[in-house]
This record gives structure tokens, C-alpha cells and sequence, in this order.
């Protein structure tokens, strides 16, 4: 017979009573010297962490990344090497909700990784769509600031959105993404992943690519109507959640087929768009696709607020064979993401298991808040006492000069021949969505739009679409006035 488990106190004390505190008679006040009470009430008080600024509301699944096919002749990343096969954690997410929203609002879903990798761990922080609102991580704030709430009703305002979108060009392929069906996915499972910025591959010989991130949906591309979604918010509003964890629960395992385009490093200086401008993707036609492998997801985690809540994505996480590119917002994203952690968990959050290695770790990090693996002496290098010391070898590791030639400015890109705002969303709607999805798209713009949307910014908005494409801008304008 199996010994009963009682409960004990966070230090393995024995209590007494799951249900009574300590009173002086049964009708009596309760003693202070109750300290199991005081250690559950005070330990509730202090539960929750602060939620993400931006991607609150999400779950996400642990699986791997099994590499099917030979790409080393663009990077020596350990992790990407044929028949390689690596432990995955993946978060999904919405962007501008807060924890206890709705998970179908119409928005761009999150799809960060982490890849515990034999050099460490390596993320990729992208989104289910390839390009992004902004391309300057100055106006982030900015840009969510106008998606989140109102500073006087405390409600989110469509007028607010439209305003900073109408009056931020770039915004106009992202926003043609999100008013389309890619901003309501059916289920997680069936959206794409992108790594959306530009990054840089190098291989054992030290030639350098320039390359993109697809990660390409198994399961197949299906979304929600507005209507669906709206009913769906009032009905179950952690669908997506509860449809990732029943599938998985029950074996269907969702799987993606990744892929890469690969540009060579000399192609980026007069390639026809700004390679690194996050609002802009490359055509298929000129880097084609090169299959990688595929990414399961099979593992439910045991514990969300462990394994998911206090999960730790940052784009600055590289290993040897991968580095930056010169986007400025991936840039920018390397300081702020881990900067976050250390605000919203603490300064040793890279010693949670979810976010720990599965190698060990020779840093001279100490102290703070929560450390329980504290390195000892000698505890500073250089030193002459055996501690690690760093790896001449990676002198030339995988990074981004490229193009740090100049004075110093405050400049945008420097365009590149074909560079426009309105240029690759005019190409989404006239050649990527067809009839039907155009009659959706005009349908979902036009329902936002009559969300409290107000002059002049309205007025902005018909010209932005007709910016996009004169036909479904006009359609917008005169389906708004009927």
C-alpha cells in the first residue's frame, strides 16, 4: 500500500490542518504565531509576475527540430548539420491582448522558439507573418501604445490604431497582412511560422549568407471569419490554448517544414529592395525556398506558469554559424527582450530549467536575486586559478559590420532601387489573394474602420488602402458610406 503524501510547508515542515488556522477557541482571533497560514497568504499575495508588455496571451508546446537535409554549405551551426535532431520549446502568442484576453482577436500571432542546442541555446522570435508594422525600433513603443488602451476610458480604440497606421506608411504591408485571413488563424496549428528579419549564416569556411526563416504549416493553411472569431471570443476565449493541448494530448502532433532563403552576402547591396528592412520580403522568384527539415511539436508542458509563463525567448540567443543582420529592429529587439526577462522574472531567469541550457554553463554571472547555482572561485577573469576562460578561436564569430562605414547619424535606410511602402502590399492583394479573399479583406477593413474610427483619420485611412491598391480602396471607401 503506498504511503500517503501530507502536506508540508515550502521548507518540508508538516502541517497539521489543510483547512483550519489557529484560533484562540473556535469562535476565537487567529494567532499570528500560524506561520503555514501567513507562508499561503503571503506567497498569494506575491504569485504572479508581471505579464509580457506585448504577446501576454499565449501557450505553446516542447517537440524538435530533425535538420532532413544538407544545408552546411551555409553555416556550421551545430543544430542545422544533416540528421541533427534537437529539443524544441515553441510559444505562440497574440500581440497587442493582455494576459486574460480573447486568443482570436484579429492580430499577428506570435511564434517565438528556443532550440537547445549542443553550443547553447539558440531562439528565433518571429511572428505567423514575414514582415512587421515598423522597421525602427524607436517608434515600438509608440507603435503599441496606440494598440493597447486609451489613457482616459482605459478602452482600446480603433481611431488610435488607424492614426498612427495612416500616418506610418510602413505600416501598410503588415496591416494588409492582419485585415486579411492571416490575422485569424483557425488554430496555431494551421499558420505558418517566419523569423521575419534577415539574419546571417556562416559556414566552416567562413563564407557568409544572408537568410530568412519559413516555417511552412503541415497541417495546412485555415483561418477564421470575423464573425467566428467575434463568437468564439465570448464562448471560449482560450480557444487556441485548449485546441494546442487537445491535439497534442490526443497525438495529433502538429508539424512544420522548415525552410530557408538563402541571398549571398555581395547580393545585398543593390538588391532591389533593402534586404533588411523588416516590412519587406524577399520574392520567391528571385531566393527561392530550400527545404531544412521539420519542427513536431509532441509535449504538452507538465506546469504553464514553469514552463511557458515564465519562458524566456530572446533574439540575442546565437550560436556559432548564425549572427545578426543589420535590421534595426532585430537589432533593437536584442536589447530589449532580455531586458524584459530581467524586469518580469529577474535577473537569473536564464537559470530557470524552461530557459537553462542542456550544456553546462562557465559564467562569471553571480549573485542576485533567486541564483541557486552560484559559480565559486576564482570569480572574475582573467585569473590564474583554473576558471574558464574565453575561446581565442571565435575571435571572427558570425556578426554584422556590414555596411558600419559611415559618420553617425540618425537616418532611415538608404533606399535601394525598387524601396516604397505601398509597393508589396499592392502585390499582395492584386496577385497573393484572390477574389474571395479581397471580398474578405475589403469586408474586415471596412468592419474596423466602423469601430469608432473619426476624421480626419478615416479620410487617411480610404487613402492609405487606395495607396495599396486603387480598386480595394475605393471599394473600402464606398462600402464605408453605403
Amino acid at each position: 500500500m503506498t504511503e500517503p503524501r501530507h502536506t508540508t510547508n515550502n521548507v518540508g515542515t508538516p502541517v497539521a490542518s489543510d483547512d483550519h488556522s489557529l484560533t484562540l477557541g473556535p469562535n476565537g482571533p487567529i494567532l499570528l504565531q500560524d506561520h503555514y497560514l501567513i507562508e499561503k497568504n503571503a506567497h498569494f499575495n506575491r504569485e504572479r509576475v508581471p505579464e509580457r508588455v506585448v504577446h501576454a496571451k499565449g501557450g505553446g508546446a516542447f517537440g524538435f527540430l530533425e535538420i532532413t537535409e544538407d544545408i552546411s554549405q551555409f553555416t556550421k551551426a551545430a543544430l542545422f548539420q544533416p540528421g541533427t535532431k534537437t529539443e524544441a520549446l515553441v510559444r505562440f502568442s497574440t500581440v497587442a491582448g493582455e494576459l486574460g484576453s480573447p486568443d482570436t482577436w484579429r492580430d499577428p500571432r506570435g511564434f517565438a522558439l528556443k532550440f537547445y542546442t549542443t553550443e547553447g541555446n539558440y531562439d528565433i522570435v518571429g511572428n505567423n507573418t514575414p514582415v512587421f508594422f515598423i522597421r525602427d525600433p524607436i517608434k515600438f513603443p509608440d507603435f503599441i501604445h496606440s494598440q493597447k488602451r486609451r489613457a482616459d476610458n482605459h478602452l482600446r480604440d480603433h481611431n488610435m490604431q488607424w492614426d498612427f497606421w495612416t500616418l506610418q506608411p510602413e505600416s501598410a504591408h503588415q496591416v494588409t497582412w492582419v485585415m486579411g485571413d492571416r490575422g485569424l488563424p483557425r488554430t496555431w496549428r494551421h499558420q505558418d511560422g517566419f523569423g521575419s528579419h534577415t539574419f546571417l549564416w556562416e559556414n566552416a569556411g567562413g563564407e557568409k549568407f544572408w537568410i530568412k526563416y519559413h516555417f511552412k504549416t503541415d497541417q495546412g493553411i485555415e483561418f477564421l471569419t470575423q464573425a467566428d472569431a467575434d463568437v468564439l471570443a465570448g464562448q471560449d476565449s482560450d480557444y487556441h490554448i485548449r485546441d494546442l493541448f487537445n491535439a497534442i494530448k490526443s497525438g495529433d502532433a502538429p508539424s512544420w517544414t522548415l525552410y530557408v532563403q538563402v541571398m549571398p552576402y555581395e547580393d545585398a547591396a543593390d538588391y532591389r529592395f533593402n534586404p533588411f528592412d523588416l516590412t519587406k520580403v524577399w520574392p520567391h522568384a528571385d531566393y527561392p525556398r530550400i527545404k531544412v527539415g521539420r519542427l513536431v511539436l509532441n509535449r504538452n508542458p507538465e506546469n504553464y506558469f514553469a514552463q511557458i509563463e515564465q519562458a524566456s525567448f530572446e533574439p540575442s540567443n546565437f550560436v556559432p554559424g548564425i549572427g545578426p543582420s543589420p535590421d534595426k529592429m532585430l537589432l533593437g529587439r536584442m536589447f530589449s527582450y532580455p531586458d524584459a526577462h530581467r524586469y518580469r522574472i529577474g535577473a537569473n531567469y536564464a537559470q530557470l530549467p524552461v530557459n537553462a541550457p542542456k550544456i553546462p554553463v562557465n559564467s562569471y554571472s553571480r549573485d542576485g536575486q533567486m541564483r541557486f547555482n552560484n559559480p565559486g572561485d576564482p570569480v572574475y577573469a582573467p585569473n590564474s586559478y583554473g576558471g574558464p576562460h574565453a575561446n581565442p578561436a571565435l575571435a571572427g564569430e558570425t556578426h554584422a559590420a556590414y555596411g558600419a562605414t559611415d559618420e553617425i547619424v540618425r537616418s532611415a535606410y538608404r533606399l535601394h532601387a525598387e524601396d516604397d511602402d505601398f509597393g508589396q502590399p499592392g502585390t499582395l492583394v492584386r496577385k497573393v489573394m484572390d477574389d474571395a479573399a479581397r471580398d474578405r479583406l475589403v469586408s474586415n477593413v471596412v468592419g474596423h474602420l466602423r469601430n469608432g474610427v473619426t476624421q480626419p483619420v478615416l479620410e487617411r485611412a480610404f487613402e492609405y488602402w487606395r495607396n495599396i491598391d486603387k480598386q480595394v480602396g475605393d471599394r473600402i471607401a464606398d462600402a464605408f458610406k453605403k
